[in-house]
């Protein structure tokens, strides 16, 4: 998780507010999200695990918008676009394991 928050505060710290959030947002999904969960899809992970993953992207969103409510926060998610890593996880185990078991 700290390549996320270390990725999101170089990412602040490089263009700041000067970028609409859309541009901060595809910066996040395309250079911070795939550090986050490399290789993921092939690990045993539990709810709590997931729900930790997801923590600092919920927080990036709350800094970004400047709110603490996550029901907008959702909503921004939802409206940019933007899965959560718990499913992106989930969408790529199931490709994997569709994959793995088809070669067997």
């Amino acid at each position: 998780m700290t390549f996320l928050l270390s990725g999101v505060n170089a990412i602040f710290g490089r263009i700041g507010r000067i970028a609409s959030e859309e541009v901060i947002i595809q910066l996040i999904k395309s250079k911070c999200i795939p550090v986050l969960i490399y290789g993921l899809e092939v690990c045993p992970l539990t709810k709590f695990d997931l729900k930790s993953l997801d923590f600092p992207v919920n927080r990036f969103f709350m800094k970004l918008f400047k709110t603490s409510n996550i029901q907008m926060v959702n909503d921004c998610q939802v409206y940019f676009g933007f899965d959560l890593p718990r499913v992106i996880i989930d969408r790529q185990s199931k490709k994997f394991l569709t994959a793995n078991v088809n070669v067997s």
